[in-house]
C-alpha cells in the first residue's frame, strides 16, 4: 500500500469521526473501522465519475448499513463529488447535505436512501437485476455497453434483519455474478456483543444460498481486501460476499472494540487520542495537501473511464442506431402522450374484476413499454400481473420481463426499489393487500425517494370470501393512504383502473399503489378519465343543493349507485362520488372540490369495506362512515358483505336517519 493511501483511510478515519463529534450525534464506529475497505474498492476496483454521479454504467454503491452516513460523505467529499467541507461540518443539521443517514436525491453521489438495515442488501440485489437485464437487451459482440457491477457495504445488523436473507436467497437463485457485497464484521451491536444474538455462521449461510464467500482476515490489509475484491469479479456465475473482519472505532483509546463506538460521538478527549494514534496533527476539518491530489487524480480517472465509454457509446449508435436509440429512450421515457391517445388502453367491453383489468392493462402497456418489468411474490395468477409475452427473467434467461420474487414480499419491494434506483427500467411489484404489512418498510422507503415504483394489491376487501380474516384487508388502506407521497389509487371499474395504470405509468416523482378487486364489478357510466381528479361525481344531483353526499371507492362505488336510485323513493336525493384516491383529490383546486364536495352540504355518508380512519376528513363531524372497523370472517363474499352491512337496504337506512336529522 502506498504511503498516500494509508493517509487517505486516516483522514476518512478522522473526518468522520470530527463531523459526528461536531453534531454531537452519530456513528464513529463504522466509518473508523471500515474506512480501509471502502477507500480500497472506490479507489481500486469501482467505476465511478464524480463529474457525472448520473453515468448510465457506473459501477452502483449502496451503503446498506446506512448508520455509517460520514463513511459515505468522507468519500463523496475526497474523490470531488459535490460535497463540500461546509457540508461536512453541517453533519445531521436542519437543511445540510449531509443528513443522519444517506438520502437518495439529496446528497450528491447516493445511490440509495439507506438506514433501516437490510434494505440497502435488497436495493443491490435490484440494481444487479436491472444491470443484468439492460446487458442482455443492448449488449453486442465488440459493445459491452452496459456492463458494470453493484456493492454493497453491510453490517452485522442487515445480515441480522430478515429482509436481507429474502434478498440474498433470491440473488444466488439467480446467479446474480456482478452483485458484491462487503460486509462489516467487527462483531459488535448496539447493545455489545453479537454473541448475545447474532451466533450463526453467516459463511456457511451464504454459501447454502449459492453465493461465492471470500475472507479477509485483517480489515487493515487493503492488499488483501483489494484482492478479494478481484476475486469476487472473476467468478460471474454467482454473487459474492467478502466477509472483512474490522475492529469497530478502530484506533479510539477507549472505544476500539466496544459497542459505545457504534452509535455516539467519540468525545473530545478520545478524539485527540485517537488523532494521535494516527499521527494526525493538522487542525479540524483539515484534509492534507497529499490526500486532496490524490482525490484529484482519482476523480481525473474516474473522467477518463467515462469518457472512454462515451466513444464505445458512439460507436455503438454508428453500428446498432437502432438500439442506440431504444438505449436512449429507455433511460429517458416518456409515455404520457402514448398512452392519453391509445383507444385500446381505454377500452373494455364487459364487467370484471379490477385486478382482472389490471392484467389486461399490464399487456397493453408492455406493448407500449419495452422496459416494463415487474412481478408478485409468487402470486402472479391471482394478481394477474403476467405478461403474455414476456418471458421469465431467470439465471438461464436475463431477457425475461416476468420477475418471480417468491414468497418474499419484503424484499420484493425493496428489489422493486433497486430496479428503479438503477435506472433504464420501468417497474411494479405485486401481492395481496392484506400481506403490504409485510412491505411496510420498504414502501415507505419508496415514498421517502419519490421512486415512481407501481405497486399492484389485489384481493381488497372482505371480498376476498372464504380465506377469512386472515386474508381480508381491513386497517392497509388507511396505512398506505398515511404514508407521505404514497398515491393510493382504489378503482370502482376497468375504466378507473385504466386510469391508475395510467397514473402509474406517468407519474415520475413518486410511487402508486393500485387497490385491486378478486369479485367482478359492472361497467359503470361516466367513469374513466376523470377519476384521475381523485374524486368526481358520477351522479349529479336534480337539485341546486343535494340533500346528500354519497361518497365511496372501489367496489362500493356500485352499492352507493344503487343506494342513490332508492332514496329517490324517500324524496332524497343524493349526488354520488367516485373517490379513487383521496390523495389526488387534495390535490385538486379548492373551487373544484367544493364543486365536487359542496360545504354547504354536511349531510354526508362515506363507504368503504376498509376501516373507517381517515373518512372523517371528508364526511365531517356530521357525516357517517359505513366500514369495517373490525376484523372480517370466513365466508362467502356476498353473504359477508350483506352480515356487515354493505348493502342498499343498510346504506338507504343510515342515510334517511341522517338526512332527518338535518330537517
Amino acid at each position: 500500500m502506498k504511503e498516500v493511501e494509508q493517509l487517505v483511510i486516516n483522514t476518512i478515519r478522522i473526518l468522520s469521526a470530527e463531523a459526528i463529534e461536531k453534531a454531537n450525534s452519530g456513528h464513529p464506529g463504522l466509518p473508523m473501522g471500515s474506512a480501509p475497505m471502502a477507500y480500497t474498492l472506490w479507489s481500486r476496483q469501482m467505476k465511478h465519475n464524480p463529474n457525472n454521479p448520473k453515468w448510465v454504467d457506473r459501477d452502483r454503491f449502496v451503503l446498506s448499513a446506512g448508520h455509517g452516513s460520514m463513511l459515505l460523505y468522507s468519500l463523496l467529499h475526497i474523490f470531488g463529488y459535490k460535497v463540500s467541507m461546509e457540508d461536512i461540518e453541517s453533519f445531521r443539521q436542519y437543511g445540510s447535505m449531509t443528513p443522519g443517514h444517506p438520502e437518495h436525491g439529496h446528497t450528491d453521489g447516493v445511490e440509495a436512501t439507506t438506514g433501516p438495515l437490510g434494505q440497502g442488501i435488497c436495493n443491490a440485489v435490484g440494481m444487479a437485476i436491472a444491470e443484468s437485464h439492460l446487458a442482455e437487451k443492448f449488449n453486442k459482440e465488440g459493445y459491452p455497453i452496459i456492463d458494470h457491477f453493484t456493492f454493497a457495504l453491510a453490517g452485522d445488523g442487515c445480515l441480522m434483519e430478515g429482509i436481507s436473507g429474502e434478498a440474498s436467497s433470491l440473488a444466488g437463485t439467480l446467479a446474480l455474478g456482478k452483485l458484491i457485497i462487503l460486509y462489516d464484521a467487527n462483531d459488535i451491536s448496539i447493545e455489545g456483543s453479537t454473541l448475545l444474538a447474532f451466533r450463526e455462521d453467516v459463511a456457511k449461510r451464504y454459501e447454502a444460498y449459492g453465493w461465492q464467500v471470500i475472507h479477509v482476515k485483517d480489515g487493515t490489509d487493503v492488499a488483501s481486501i483489494d484482492s478479494a475484491i478481484e476475486e469476487a469479479k472473476k467468478d460471474r456465475s454467482k454473487p459474492s460476499i467478502i466477509i472483512v473482519k474490522n475492529i469497530i472505532g478502530y484506533g479510539s483509546p477507549s472505544k476500539q472494540g466496544k459497542a459505545s463506538a457504534h452509535g455516539e460521538p467519540l468525545g473530545n478527549e478520545d478524539l485527540l487520542g485517537t488523532k494521535a494514534f494516527f499521527g494526525c496533527s493538522y487542525p479540524p476539518f483539515t484534509i492534507p495537501e497529499p490526500v486532496i491530489e490524490e482525490g484529484n487524480r482519482l476523480k481525473q480517472e474516474g473522467q477518463n473511464k467515462e469518457e472512454s465509454w462515451n466513444q464505445l457509446l458512439c460507436a455503438y449508435k454508428l453500428a446498432h442506431p437502432k438500439l442506440g436509440q431504444e438505449l436512449e429512450d429507455w433511460f429517458n421515457v416518456d409515455l404520457d402522450h402514448h398512452i392519453s391517445e391509445s383507444i385500446e388502453f381505454w377500452q373494455f367491453e364487459k364487467p370484471m374484476a379490477t385486478r382482472e383489468a389490471s392484467g389486461l392493462l399490464i399487456n397493453r402497456l408492455a406493448k407500449t413499454i419495452p422496459n416494463l418489468v415487474g412481478g408478485s411474490a409468487d402470486l402472479a395468477p391471482s394478481n394477474k400481473t403476467r405478461m403474455t409475452d414476456g418471458g421469465d427473467y431467470s439465471a438461464e434467461n436475463r431477457s425475461g420481463a416476468n420477475l418471480h420474487f417468491g414468497v418474499r414480499e419484503h424484499a420484493m419491494a425493496a428489489i422493486g426499489n433497486g430496479l428503479v434506483l438503477h435506472g433504464g427500467l420501468m417497474a411494479y411489484v405485486a401481492t395481496f393487500l392484506v400481506f403490504s404489512d409485510y412491505m411496510k418498510g420498504a414502501m415507505r422507503l419508496t415514498a421517502l425517494m419519490k421512486l415512481p415504483l407501481t405497486y399492484v394489491l389485489t384481493h381488497d376487501s372482505i371480498g376476498v370470501g372464504e380465506d377469512g380474516p386472515t386474508h381480508q384487508p381491513v386497517e392497509q388502506l388507511a396505512c398506505l393512504r398515511s404514508i407521505p407521497n404514497m398515491t393510493v389509487f382504489r378503482p370502482s371499474d376497468a375504466n378507473e383502473t385504466a386510469a391508475g395504470w395510467y397514473l402509474a405509468a406517468t407519474k415520475k416523482d413518486g410511487p402508486v399503489a393500485l387497490i385491486l378487486t378478486r369479485q367482478t364489478l359492472p361497467l359503470l357510466e361516466g367513469t374513466g378519465k376523470e377519476a384521475l381528479k381523485g374524486a368526481y361525481i358520477l351522479r349529479n344531483s336534480l337539485k341546486k343543493v343535494p340533500d346528500v353526499l354519497l361518497m365511496a371507492s372501489g367496489s362500493e362505488v356500485t352499492l352507493t349507485l344503487d343506494a342513490a336510485k332508492e332514496l329517490l323513493n324517500y324524496d332524497i336525493d343524493a349526488q354520488v362520488i367516485s373517490c379513487p384516491s383521496l390523495e389526488l383529490f387534495d390535490q385538486q383546486p379548492q373551487e373544484y372540490k367544493n364543486a365536487v364536495m359542496p360545504k354547504e352540504v354536511r349531510c354526508r355518508v362515506a363507504v368503504e369495506a376498509a376501516s373507517s380512519f381517515g373518512w372523517h376528513k371528508y364526511t365531517g363531524l356530521d357525516g357517517i362512515v359505513i366500514a369495517m372497523d373490525h376484523f372480517g370472517a370466513s365466508g362467502k363474499a356476498e353473504d359477508l358483505f350483506k352480515a356487515f352491512g354493505f348493502t342498499i337496504d343498510n346504506v338507504v337506512a343510515k342515510t334517511v336517519k341522517l338526512v332527518q336529522i338535518f330537517q
